[in-house]
């Protein structure tokens, strides 16, 4: 769509007086009342080393294959140097005299490797490593919330993954800033659609300091938003029946559209807990259902906010999935 409880072990402490206090579990730091978003944002996230996106033939070789690499491995050493992004890959290489046997350090889920990369020199004497890499990645999303006594803000709902991988990106750092909705390639079955928009790069809202299954999280720092606070809901508290999401369909004005909540899975583990149809009339037109881009659009339920939209069934695009709110809130503390 771009798509834990946070517990005090029970403490013990005696004093000279035989006292006996315990502190209880589920504790949680987060506020009761939040800042609820709705609004678009821009992403950009800046990965841990160099990543492999896709491999390209040169003259008649494919140098990235031979060396046993594919999209998804992550670059970390060019002959046991450490590289964090592509001006130091290209730097490194540079530097190298004998270009035909160079050593790839990369990791490739969670363990290192090493390869031999022959770089080919083609006729106007440049050569190619046959790699299509990237160090940054930039999409929109929604926010989700904004704690207003910590200033921690939650979005997306999900995890940031790389593309042609498919693999959750392991990330160094990254900001959200303001983007405007331009227009809207609309849903069908089997065809989700997408909020295009424009960015604006250099009006910063916040850091990004971590991307989890439960979506990218990190400290707001611009001026917060003048909002009516709204309720954090429990999970026991969501149920069935009519609820509404709020997202951005032109620019960055907010609206709010009636849903149905439908099914409800209390797996905290899951970021699918809340099952929704569409069921405005109004947003169904201008979207064809959920579209990507809407992933952190919060789901707010008898005045209360009690999740965040993450995910759209492909085959039905009027329906789609959400995560429970407090396991966002509870990530955000982390």
């Amino acid at each position: 769509m771009f798509k834990i409880f946070k517990k005090f072990k029970n403490i013990v402490i005696v004093s000279t007086i035989s006292l006996l206090v315990i502190i209880p579990q589920n504790v949680f730091a987060y506020s009761s009342k939040v800042i609820p978003g709705g609004e678009n944002i821009g992403i950009q996230v800046n990965t841990k080393g160099i990543i492999i996106v896709g491999l390209y033939k040169v003259n008649d070789s494919y140098p990235g294959k031979e060396a046993n690499l594919k999209a998804g491995d992550i670059i970390t050493k060019i002959n046991d140097n450490k590289v964090e992004n592509i001006q130091d890959m290209v730097s490194k290489i540079e530097s190298i005299e004998d270009k035909s046997n160079i050593k790839i350090t990369y990791m490739r889920d969670n363990m290192e490797y090493s390869s031999n990369l022959k770089l080919v020199k083609q006729n106007d004497g440049v050569y190619r490593t046959g790699l299509y890499v990237k160090d940054s990645i930039n999409g929109i999303g929604t926010l989700t919330f904004i704690d207003p006594q910590t200033k921690l803000y939650g979005a997306l709902g999900h995890e940031i993954t790389e593309n042609n991988s498919g693999k959750k990106l392991d990330i160094k750092d990254g900001k959200i800033y303001k983007s405007e909705v331009s227009d809207i390639d609309k849903s069908s079955r089997g065809n989700p659609g997408e909020k295009n928009a424009k960015y604006y790069p250099e009006e910063v809202f916040g850091n990004i300091r971590e991307n989890t299954s439960s979506g990218i999280f990190g400290s707001y720092t611009d001026q917060l938003p003048n909002k009516e606070l709204i309720d954090v809901a429990d999970v026991d508290e969501i149920k069935l029946g009519k609820a509404s999401i709020r997202t951005v369909l032109d620019k960055n004005n907010v609206e709010e559209f009636e849903i149905n909540i439908t099914k409800i899975d209390k797996n905290l583990a899951s970021e699918k807990n809340i099952l929704f149809e569409i069921t405005d009339k109004n947003l169904l037109d201008k979207t064809g259902g959920v579209v990507q881009g809407m992933s952190g659009s919060p789901i707010i339920q008898d005045g209360k906010l009690v999740g965040a939209v993450t995910h759209v069934i492909v085959d039905d695009t009027k329906m789609g999935y959400g995560i429970f709110i407090t396991t966002m809130l509870e990530e955000a503390e982390n």
